[in-house]
């Protein structure tokens, strides 16, 4: 769902993250509101006053959000749910769980939650709103506060639609799982449902487009595409949980990597090792096993080409991270949460500081072909 993300600061332990794609969305906000909404209802204020609404509009949408999010990430700790934070992004926010809820009523309590919070932030700002017609509030102050009452109502309310994976539609997926005990065939009805209101939005959109309403209907069809195809990969997501939960890595993990020594030159590792077997990373070790760390052709690219005779392996090696390794009695689905939040296609395998293993996705996904054709 994502791509590049920014860290933005860390609340009661949940790290808040924007995907780039928010920026596009925050400035567009930001735009329609100063050159659209807020001059049509509050006129002859001067353009720095409608730009300054605007922005501050934004960022009231931009805490709305988060605040939602943060609702399912409390509740979710509650029933001891890991969670790995909150990211924005183009349609808004979500809150990244590890693993599915573990039953029917931690689903419902979890998504029931979002929607709340959001009706009681739109009842606080209508009542500052209220408040502040009777008593003289400042116009431009008190129309960004109406906007805002406004807008976390509509955010509650579009995310009651059954439509997975809304938190509507989560609210139905609990109901479906709590009354045949299958979570599988839940996820399956609900994310259908969720597909079909995707197709509906798409459809609604051409049609406004070719009733003038060119930017209304963008939109329209963008949320629809957008939740279509949510829908379909929280499905595919389940069943690939599903196959591959309690999988362990040393069950498929390559025994035999190819290794480099730190004391060859990046020319030789580029030569004989990156166009020999293809692979954007490659552990250094010694004494056969002992893992110093790892280099990447990332690395390599970051040096000029005149010094790769020069520079040794060993000099990058302290360089890798742990995202590139995990242990051996881990499962698969955690490396694989690894893989996608990192972008990285294989994992050393580590035990002890040993190198004991290499984990490829290719690998997985072949153990997942399997099982699904097999099993699922």
């Amino acid at each position: 769902m994502f791509g590049k993300r920014i860290k933005l600061f860390t609340l009661l332990g949940f790290e808040v993250r924007i995907d780039l794609s928010w920026i596009i969305i925050a400035l567009l906000i930001t735009w329609s509101l100063s050159k659209g909404l807020f001059p049509a209802y509050y006129k002859n204020l001067s353009t720095q006053t409608y730009w300054w609404m605007g922005i501050i509009g934004a960022l009231g949408l931009f805490l709305s959000i988060i605040a939602h999010e943060f609702s399912h990430s409390l509740v979710a700790r509650k029933y001891g749910i890991p969670m790995k934070g909150i990211t924005l992004f183009i349609f808004g926010g979500v809150a990244e769980m590890d693993e599915e809820p573990p039953s029917p009523k931690v689903e419902f309590m979890m998504a029931i939650a979002g929607p709340l919070s959001s009706f009681i932030i739109a009842l606080i700002f209508y009542g500052i709103h209220a408040v502040g017609k009777q008593g003289g509030l400042a116009e431009p102050i008190n129309g960004v506060v109406g906007y805002l009452g406004w807008i976390n109502a509509i955010l509650a309310a579009f995310n009651l639609l059954p439509a997975f994976p809304l938190d509507g539609g989560r609210i139905l997926r609990s109901i479906l799982w709590g009354a045949k005990k299958n979570l599988r065939w839940a996820t399956y009805i609900s994310s259908r449902i969720g597909s079909g209101f995707g197709i509906f939005f798409i459809v609604l959109g051409v049609i406004q487009v070719f009733r003038g309403n060119f930017i209304g209907g963008m939109w329209w069809f963008l949320i629809g595409m957008f939740l279509q195809g949510a829908a379909k990969a929280s499905y595919q997501q389940l069943i690939t949980r599903k196959a591959l939960e309690g999988e362990p890595i040393r069950r498929f993990m390559k025994t035999d990597p190819v290794t480099v020594s730190p004391s060859i030159s990046l020319e030789r590792l580029v030569e004989d090792y990156i166009y020999k077997y293809h692979f954007k990373m490659f552990p250094v070790v010694e004494d056969f096993d002992k893992l110093l760390g790892c280099v990447t052709t990332k690395q390599v690219k970051e040096i000029p080409r005149e010094d790769w005779g020069r520079k040794t392996v060993g000099e990058f090696a302290a360089q890798c991270s742990l995202e590139n390794s995990i242990e051996p009695q881990a499962d698969a689905m955690k490396a694989l949460s690894i893989m996608n939040q990192t972008g990285n296609s294989r994992l050393m395998v580590v035990e002890k500081g040993r190198l004991v293993g290499i984990i490829a996705l290719k690998d997985m996904l072949e153990l997942l072909s399997l099982k699904v054709e097999l099993e699922v």
